[in-house]
């Protein structure tokens, strides 16, 4: 095994007292997510989240989502561009994978905090594997990315290049094959038509594309921002490029968006058109238009086409706007799939809409992932910085 030294990839000044503040911040976010799931795990989840039988899955199924989705966009662009070498995305692909890594687990953190009894899932994942499950494959091929992207990083830690891009290799179809079975978790419930259909997996993808392309332009610039440092061309063309992932990512999820919606009111069930009315004009419609519509896809889109990709500081905020409109259409997507009662025009004691609101307590779990990858982030430039600039080996 190669030897590896903390010093040979530590950046010491970026460990400054703002910088430790920072950290200490996002780590009490963290602490206090995990202090509300021991607390749900000791009185009942019932006393402590607002998912009901009806709504049982609510915000922490979409941050979770959300997490995994973002992930699989970071440790696919990372593979493609240590494959294909000699692209612009390359010099960033290392800070990619460590990016990848901490949104998973962050995404295993909240959906450890949501399940009741996460342990019994572990165990009983590998000793009662059910091949025909799309949550056994999703869970088994998330696990498996993790242990693969792991091993990659630590790879290139140690500069054993060639291993590292075919474990990388490994990583990204394993969350592919994770991220399509997410979305296939969804698309194959009849009973929720909002829901039902082949689209979700590969709309999945798209957005997979979308956020590791924002987050990797955005994180980029925030690690330059710690280090008050003005970025090489190199790194420049690089976010440049990624840039442009994002928004031709940004144009194809906004057409997706559009014919899906598109699709309920045109030839659809009356139960899929009631749920896409909770986003046009029911109680998600605030969330739909401003969040998803208006800041996460045409906000970015213009803030991209008016700077043409010239401006940095410009980009990154494009970037967080459509991370931001991401969270909430996997928020959107998950709910309001829940609303609309099942037997809906049988049973005439049935409300138009089921009620669900993500307690505080939800919000504080959802925001422990947060917490997870701020602190993992600024960690990480301080400790594989140098690794992180490193980008000759590839």
């Amino acid at each position: 095994m190669a030897n590896f030294s903390l010093a040979s990839t530590a950046e010491p000044e970026v460990g400054t007292s703002g910088i430790n503040k920072l950290i200490g911040a996002f780590g009490l976010l963290l602490l206090a997510g995990l202090g509300v799931g021991v607390y749900g795990f000791l009185v009942g989840h019932e006393h402590v989240y607002n998912n009901t039988r009806e709504v049982p899955w609510g915000l922490l199924i979409s941050t979770y989502a959300f997490f995994a989705i973002t992930s699989t966009g970071l440790c696919l662009l990372a593979a493609i561009s240590h494959v294909f070498g000699g692209n612009k995305i390359a010099p960033l692909a290392n800070r990619m994978v460590w990016l990848s890594l901490i949104t998973i687990i962050s995404g295993f953190l909240v959906i450890g905090m949501e399940i009741e009894n996460p342990w019994r899932m572990a165990i009983w994942n590998v000793i009662s594997p059910n091949p025909t499950s799309n949550i056994w494959w999703m869970g088994t091929l998330y696990g498996m990315a993790v242990g693969f992207v792991v091993l990659e990083f630590w790879l290139i830690l140690t500069k054993q290049y060639k291993l590292a891009l075919l474990l990388g290799v490994f990583g990204a179809f394993a969350e592919t094959g994770a991220n399509s079975c997410l979305g296939g978790v969804f698309a194959t419930l009849p009973s929720h038509p909002f829901w039902y259909g082949g689209q979700l997996p590969v709309f999945f993808l798209a957005c997979a594309f979308t956020s590791g392309a924002a987050a990797t332009v955005m994180f980029t610039h925030l690690a330059h921002v710690i280090r008050r440092k003005q970025m090489e061309p190199v790194i420049f063309d690089g976010v440049q490029a990624a840039a442009k992932v994002l928004l031709l990512m940004l144009l194809l999820v906004s057409v997706a968006t559009f014919w899906k919606m598109v699709s309920y009111f045109v030839g659809g069930t009356e139960a899929g058109r009631a749920a896409a009315m909770t986003l046009t004009s029911g109680p998600l419609s605030m969330n739909f238009w401003f969040f998803e519509i208006l800041l996460g896809l045409a906000a970015p889109l213009l803030i991209l086409v008016v700077t043409r990709l010239k401006n940095v500081t410009a980009m990154s905020l494009a970037g967080f706007l459509t991370l931001v409109g991401m969270f909430v259409s996997r928020m959107d997507m998950v709910i309001a799939g829940q609303l609309v009662p099942q037997y809906a025009g049988i049973d005439s004691n049935l409300p138009v809409y089921f009620n669900y609101m993500p307690s505080g307590y939800e919000w504080i779990v959802a925001f422990a992932g947060i917490g997870l990858t701020g602190a993992a982030f600024l960690l990480g430039e301080r400790f594989f910085g140098k690794t992180f600039a490193d980008h000759g080996g590839h």
